[in-house]
């Protein structure tokens, strides 16, 4: 005879796998995206991608990894990636000859690869999606020599500082740029700056240091632009050189511009939405283009305050659909737990014949607890009131007050955060993936998760941490403005002096001075 609590068993397995078949009928699709590197711009196309989750017709969930620049790591993700279920992969290649064997292998598959903003060696992908780097190389080479003027007795000296030449967007961009200059009047030099800000740092100062000021320096990023103005305040250049950088984000190029660091950026194109929409008509088997072009555009000092208001409009937009792609979530679960509570109606009158068996061997094992819980009484009441075991229960019996307050999960991960901020804030190129790695979290969790403790962002608060610990500095030490800025991990005494102005009312000098 089977057993009751056997059968049990039986009909609670049946029922798991009914709630578990139980679904709403939707195909969901999962796009994979393996990101070369982290940095503002990238985590700008992530949190447009993640936003966009729930904005078409289509049930998608976007996962995304970084490489954090390294090789042998994306190879890894992408076959690890490979073997998950995906439906699509989506790749910003580190370097582009490495990875084709890892798409062919995706490939081999049957899955879909879309490159985006840059290349793999390898024409055995589906679609292309970014920038025209050519193009935008060109365009930056013709405002250059529009700029150009020509000190007295020779020509002027246009210095390029390129991104890694190993990555797709570093040749064209080269390549575009050197068609227009090269050949022109002008002297023109190109240095390899491998996306480092303290690396274009070093080849300007060098530059200045062997007699010639470059009077157009041209950076493939506005981060090494910042090293590029950096190298002329520190050499006592500031305003001898025209910077130009790429990029164009609020925050960064644009507001470089706006404080006069350099005389323009180009907004290359994120549009993570558009990343999204691609991936989609390829699954759903709709009409798409190849070779998807993004366009971009110049930002000048006649334009920087109009597009600055404009692009931080849209990132504000950005963060409200990703609340509502968090709240969406919730939904599709209440739905589906609602489906499933129908699976468990349908089949509680079973349970209920079982329960009642269930029951009257619990009330039997129920009394069997009750008689020996009493007897256990019984054996501690003696224990503890017996003259001889007292001595031993003062010890044990210690009064509350000697014991810590709790500690909340909240108070332990802010004191963890605010340690890992003060030991990296110096870092001018401190990334928010840095911190997460440091907390054992992803980006999206360490943002949400810092959002709903301080309601601020993970950057807007290791902005306010950096000014907090410059306004210290600046009360309790000698340093000067420009020292307080950098130690402090702010990439221009400038872009320092107007945060701190917004965050406390005053400039630096001004506090010095009182």
């Amino acid at each position: 005879m089977m057993k009751p609590h056997f059968l049990a068993y039986i009909i609670l397995y049946v029922l798991l796998a009914m709630l578990t078949a139980c679904g709403n009928g939707r195909r969901s699709y999962k796009i994979a995206v393996s990101q070369c590197a982290s940095g503002q711009w990238r985590e700008k196309v992530n949190q447009e991608m993640l936003a966009a989750q729930h904005l078409y017709e289509h049930d998608t969930k976007v996962s995304i990894c970084d490489a954090h620049d390294d090789v042998a790591r994306q190879i890894s993700q992408i076959d690890s990636l490979s073997l998950t279920g995906i439906d699509l992969l989506v790749v910003a290649p580190a370097e582009s000859a490495p990875l084709a064997d890892a798409i062919a292998r995706v490939r081999q598959k049957g899955i879909p690869v879309v490159f985006f903003d840059r290349k793999a060696s390898t024409d055995d992908y589906t679609a292309f999606i970014g920038g025209n780097n050519e193009e935008v190389g060109r365009t930056i080479g013709h405002y250059a020599l529009s700029l150009a003027e020509e000190p007295a007795g020779q020509r002027p000296l246009v210095m390029e500082i390129t991104g890694d030449m190993n990555s797709s967007p570093a040749r064209e961009r080269h390549a575009g740029f050197a068609s227009v200059v090269q050949g022109l009047q002008a002297d023109y030099v190109s240095r390899d700056g491998g996306w480092s800000s303290d690396k274009a740092y070093q080849l300007v100062t060098e530059q200045i240091e062997r007699g010639r000021v470059p009077g157009i320096v041209f950076c493939h990023n506005d981060g090494m632009a910042t090293g590029v103005y950096k190298a002329l305040v520190e050499t006592k250049k500031e305003g001898e050189t025209k910077i130009i950088g790429i990029d164009g984000l609020p925050g960064e190029g644009i507001e470089y511009v706006q404080f006069g660091h350099q005389v323009a950026t180009y907004i290359y194109p994120t549009h993570g939405e558009e990343v999204v929409r691609l991936a989609l008509d390829i699954l759903t088997h709709r009409p798409f283009e190849r070779n998807h072009t993004l366009q971009g555009m110049m930002v000048t000092r006649d334009n920087a305050d109009l597009i600055d208001l404009n692009s931080r409009e849209l990132m504000r937009q950005n963060d409200n659909l990703i609340t509502i792609e968090t709240k969406l979530e919730r939904y599709f679960g209440l739905v589906g737990l609602l489906n499933k509570i129908v699976v468990v109606t349908v089949i509680t009158i079973i349970l209920l014949v079982v329960a009642v068996i269930l029951i009257w061997r619990a009330l039997l094992q129920t009394r069997r607890t009750i008689r020996h819980r009493q007897a256990m009484n019984e054996e501690q009441t003696r224990f503890y009131t017996d003259a001889s075991s007292r001595k031993i229960h003062q010890i044990f019996d210690k009064p509350d007050d000697d014991l810590p307050p709790p500690r909340t999960q909240d108070v332990i991960f802010a004191e963890q955060l605010n340690e890992a901020i003060r030991q990296r804030m110096h870092n001018p190129n401190l990334k928010v993936d840095e911190l997460g790695d440091a907390l054992g979290l992803s980006r999206v969790q360490l943002y949400r998760k810092v959002k709903a403790i301080t309601g601020l962002s993970p950057v807007e608060l290791l902005r306010q941490m950096r000014l907090q610990r410059g306004y210290a500095l600046l009360q309790t030490t000698t340093k000067t403005v420009s020292e307080v800025a950098y130690e402090v991990g702010f990439g221009t005494p400038g872009y320092f002096s107007k945060c701190f102005k917004q965050q406390f009312g005053k400039y630096p000098t001004e506090l010095r001075a009182e």
